[in-house]
């Protein structure tokens, strides 16, 4: 059987984590973690998780609010770890800080969601790129949310300007690397309202208890539209983890 190697950011907690364990289960799959710290507690209790046959972990650090760190990772796994190609890139790693109207969304926290959330994946994707043009089947895959959604912004009343604009120009961003490059898969997946960290942090805000969505179900649901997509029935397409559908 072939080798697959996938690529996960914000791969410490959250549906990153959750990624990273599923994938790990495969066989014969190398999966490259990417964290903030890999020293840090929460990174290298990654190293503790189950394996399938002939599959590893490769720890790496990226922080998305660095313009250097993806392209030292892409340089250091060639060199170090001896890989010669990545098949799927999943730009998860994402910030969601801050709630409010946008009249009283301070600059700075616009900034902050663009850098992480937008320029994050763009120089995850360029650096990255050399290695996915190695692979028969390239995907690269970033997480984006229905709070992106401009057609459907007026059933998703959440308070999250900062967050949601920058996930929109991610939108854009992933849409147009679908067709500038033919032999590329790329699209964009909401990975529902998840409970996790930030998903209920969204929630409370939005004066629920908790956000709706399972880690697993949402874990289970990107996999499955990650592994059946072909360009023609996703690439440059705005996906779901489920079959919600979101317009533009």
């Amino acid at each position: 059987m072939s080798s697959s190697t996938i690529l996960v950011t914000g791969a410490s907690r959250g549906i990153g984590k959750g990624l990273v364990s599923e994938l790990l289960l495969r066989n014969n799959t190398t999966v490259i973690a990417a964290v903030r710290n890999v020293t840090d507690g929460s990174s290298q209790q990654l190293n503790d998780l189950a394996k399938g046959s002939n599959s590893r972990l490769i720890l790496i650090k990226i922080d998305s609010s660095s313009e250097n760190d993806a392209a030292k990772s892409a340089e250091e796994i060639q060199q170090k770890f001896g890989i010669g190609k990545v098949d799927t890139v999943i730009a998860n790693a994402g910030i969601a800080k801050h709630y409010g109207p946008v009249a009283y969304t301070p600059i700075q926290e616009v900034k902050d969601h663009f850098t992480v959330n937008t320029l994050g994946p763009l120089t995850l994707f360029q650096a990255f790129w050399p290695l996915l043009q190695h692979s028969s089947n390239p995907k690269f895959v970033a997480v984006s949310t229905g709070l992106s959604s401009i057609g459907g912004m007026g059933n998703l009343p959440m308070p999250a300007g900062a967050y949601g604009s920058s996930k929109a120009m991610l939108n854009f961003l992933v849409r147009k690397i679908h067709f500038e490059n033919e032999h590329l898969i790329s699209f964009v997946i909401s990975p529902g309202w998840v409970q996790t960290d930030m998903g209920n942090a969204g929630a409370v805000a939005s004066g629920m208890e908790a956000a709706p969505t399972t880690l697993q179900d949402s874990v289970a649901g990107i996999l499955q539209k990650i592994d059946q997509a072909t360009r023609e029935s996703s690439g440059g397409k705005f996906l779901s983890f489920d079959e919600t559908a979101f317009s533009w």
